[in-house]
């Protein structure tokens, strides 16, 4: 909502529920059109190559616990993201819950995470954050910014 007041244009929203992305298009009623929609999930949509300039993760990167999936979802990453675009990521750091959802997770120091994107992503800056859920349960984020190499 906010970028779109702010001017981004070319924004593409990702999400593996039918139903969040139905609830965002409502809540942007007239606006929802000025954003591509793509349902699907990260470690196999076709997403366009050096595509985009930023890529928002919050909560997607830390729900792939296999090493296959993370691996999908970096190939992707990487085929998306123009050279020296940037990553902007939160997941959750080491003192978070290891379930969320009553889904297993899988937690990250920033030197994790930067072990996971690889050479290819330079870490800008990090902070960790505490989030409390609508249900009064305290989660540790750890946000960070990297920089895809030229």
């Amino acid at each position: 909502d906010d970028l779109l007041e702010t001017g981004y244009r070319s924004i593409t929203v990702l999400d593996i529920s039918e139903n969040a992305i139905a609830t965002a298009r409502l809540r942007l009623a007239k606006k929802a059109d000025q954003v591509t929609w793509l349902e699907g999930d990260i470690t196999s949509v076709d997403l366009p190559t050096r595509g985009y300039e930023l890529w928002h993760d919050r909560a997607v990167l830390h729900f792939l616990t296999e090493p296959e999936q993370q691996r999908m979802y970096r190939d992707n990453l990487l085929k998306a993201l123009k050279p020296g675009g940037h990553l902007i990521i939160g997941t959750f750091a080491p003192e978070a819950p290891a379930r969320c959802s009553g889904l297993p997770v899988q937690r990250y120091s920033a030197e994790q995470l930067e072990n996971t994107l690889g050479d290819e992503f330079e870490l800008v800056r990090q902070h960790n954050e505490l989030h409390v859920t609508p249900g009064g349960v305290e989660q540790m984020y750890l946000y960070c910014q990297f920089r895809k190499s030229v």
